[in-house]
């Protein structure tokens, strides 16, 4: 079998990211709205990666992108191939 692990690994999460995720993450698991979160965050003086203040569609994006990444590397950086041998040959041509 073969697999596309060979595809570019991207940028890994940073800690904060992690983080970040984590937080937000236990935050909507609780029920807590996208609106709600953001404002906890700023209160708690919490900033985005960049350093800038939380709004609800910060908080969507943070968890839309983890999904998307997630789903990316497990159906395509790990997907398996099957091996496929074609006909190869080899002529010789003589001038």
């Amino acid at each position: 079998m073969q697999s596309n692990n060979l595809t570019y690994q991207g940028n890994p999460y940073t800690e904060y990211q992690q983080f970040l995720y984590t937080l937000i993450k236990s935050l909507h698991d609780k029920g807590y709205g996208y609106r709600r979160i953001a404002h906890k965050l700023n209160k708690w003086e919490v900033a985005t990666p960049r350093g800038k203040k939380w709004f609800n569609t910060s908080v969507s994006s943070v968890l839309k992108r983890k999904h998307e990444r997630d789903t990316r590397i497990q159906e395509i950086r790990n997907k398996e191939f099957p091996i496929k041998i074609g006909k190869f040959a080899i002529k010789y041509y003589t001038y």
